[in-house]
């Protein structure tokens, strides 16, 4: 391990020793490496006394408990949250030393947002293991939070946290440590709480990993090699990297993954860097030796214990014969589709099909539709549909998606970009209301010149078909639902919002996908 390393490590170890053991709380951080933690926990060859070891170690959360739905059988969904914070467990900033190597200011900056979400999904039969990006700035319910019915995912954590400091202050608490851990349990509930109930599916385990251990992890590592497809120059994040294949180092890594500025699509492209730091540090971890090197294998386990923090109850043994697929290269990546951007109280923010993404986390995790229930629409009018996206099949996909529900086939045309919209002509005027209710609440209108009976749907830009109208999203045409795996080659769609997976596959047979 080289000085400058070893520097950083020392300071950190020094911070952690003035934390509390009383209460296993951690600074949750850059998610990326919290699959490699897992990694690390699960890797094939550990032997069982290394990871009783690690066990004894590890700090735990209650934030899960027994709250919400789980799993059926030996399927296993698991969170892996990260935060942008420069404090350490007791809310103390890391020490400068750290944050220099981790270009990550003077400690102020960052917040408690969870700038990065992953949900697992590892089959009980060892089958694929498939992981779901959840956009950082995807606009959705939160509940419980005084002031909110909506925020971006991201602040669920920050919000909760500071509420909950509120309240235990006002309780009489004044410890800034046990307001710290009482604020950050808080802040693990919703963030598991609102993951739920925008993805639909349960959640049977979290981890969590700081900025720091994050660079502890990589340092640990030894590097991981990346793939640029072009050179990029950063000052925000410190990434500085010529195009190509490249070992990256603790410091370098963290870049890697923080960079959005000067990116074409900014924080989905960071998602995408993300991902491909994952593949390429499970690639790392299966063909270097890494579990049949103790000195490697213990730096790991080290790193582990000062810097990841999992749900309690977690048991691990019994995982780590299930979770071979981690590191036996078939894992899959999907970043979630949105529907668009906006502006909310000067905030850009992601749109989101609600639907849209659930059906997409089916489908990424091999879960059945339920079957659709039985329309209660009862329509008679006949649908014309004016395509205005430039989307090649649109209208016919919407006439087909409709028609089950009583209405009938009308024109189909094209015409020059306008705003969706639905409009009906004498007597149509319930039919309109349900029609523009199921394609997720289009404004609806009156219109003379249309002959009576007619209902006119114009699809305007950003118009994707809701993923609740037909069977996995079947009648969406080629192109509109946004996502692509790892192991897949470039994908391409025809919406505003950008491609959702990483772009291309790997080069040379490295294992190791090229990004911008």
């Amino acid at each position: 391990m080289d000085r400058e390393a070893r520097t950083v490590r020392t300071a950190a170890a020094t911070a952690a020793a003035a934390r509390r053991r009383r209460r296993p709380a951690l600074v949750a951080g850059r998610v990326a490496f919290g699959l490699a933690s897992l990694l690390v926990l699960t890797g094939t060859g550990v032997a069982s006394t290394m990871l009783t070891s690690l066990v004894d170690g590890l700090s735990t959360s209650d934030a899960l408990n027994a709250n919400g739905p789980r799993s059926t059988g030996q399927d296993q969904n698991i969170l892996l949250i990260g935060l942008d914070s420069r404090k350490d467990q007791d809310g103390n900033q890391l020490p400068k030393e750290i944050l220099d190597q981790l270009h990550a200011g003077d400690g102020t900056e960052g917040g408690y947002n969870t700038n990065t979400l992953i949900l697992m999904h590892i089959p009980g039969d060892g089958g694929k293991v498939s992981a779901v990006s959840i956009p950082r700035d995807d606009y959705v319910p939160v509940a419980g939070i005084p002031g909110y019915t909506h925020a971006k995912i991201k602040e669920a954590y920050g919000l909760a946290k500071f509420y909950a400091e509120q309240q235990f202050a006002k309780q009489g608490i004044t410890d800034r440590a046990e307001l710290e851990h009482q604020g950050r349990e808080a802040g693990r509930k919703k963030t598991l709480e609102t993951v739920r109930n925008f993805l639909d599916v349960p959640i049977d385990r979290f981890a969590e990993i700081n900025l720091a251990g994050f660079y502890d992890l990589a340092t640990a590592l030894g590097g991981v090699e990346v793939c640029l497809n072009h050179p990029v120059k950063d000052s925000y994040s410190g990434a500085d990297f010529p195009a190509g294949h490249q070992t990256l180092n603790g410091s370098q890594a963290l870049s890697f993954v923080r960079q959005r500025h000067g990116l074409d699509n900014g924080d989905l492209d960071r998602t995408h860097r993300q991902q491909a730091f994952i593949a390429s540090a499970a690639h790392k971890l299966r063909s270097a030796g890494t579990f049949t090197d103790l000195g490697k294998l213990q730096d790991l386990i080290d790193t582990a214990k000062k810097d990841v923090v999992i749900s309690a109850g977690w048991d691990i043994l019994s995982f780590a014969q299930q979770a071979q697929n981690l590191t036996g290269g078939n894992l899959e990546f999907t970043t979630l589709p949105i529907a668009g951007y906006e502006k909310v109280n000067g905030q850009d923010v992601n749109k989101v099909d609600t639907e849209q993404v659930r059906a997409a986390v089916r489908t990424a995790f091999g879960i059945a539709t339920p079957p659709p229930s039985t329309p209660q629409v009862k329509a008679s009018a006949t649908i014309d549909v004016r395509n205005t996206t430039g989307k090649t099949g649109l209208a016919a996909a919407v006439t087909q998606a409709l028609t089950p529900y009583g209405f009938r086939a009308g024109e189909r045309t094209s015409a020059a970009p306008a705003a969706s919209a639905v409009a009906y002509g004498a007597g149509a005027q319930s039919d309109a209301a349900a029609a523009a209710s199921l394609l997720g609440g289009l404004p609806v209108a009156a219109d003379s010149h249309l002959p009576r009976g007619h209902v006119r749907i114009t699809l305007g830009t950003g118009f994707a078909l809701p993923a609740t109208l037909g069977p996995h999203g079947a009648d969406t045409p080629p192109g509109v639902h946004a996502s692509a795996s790892m192991s897949a080659g470039p994908t391409s769609v025809n919406e505003p919002p950008p491609a959702a997976g990483p772009q291309g596959g790997t080069v040379d047979g490295s294992g190791i996908p090229c990004v911008n």
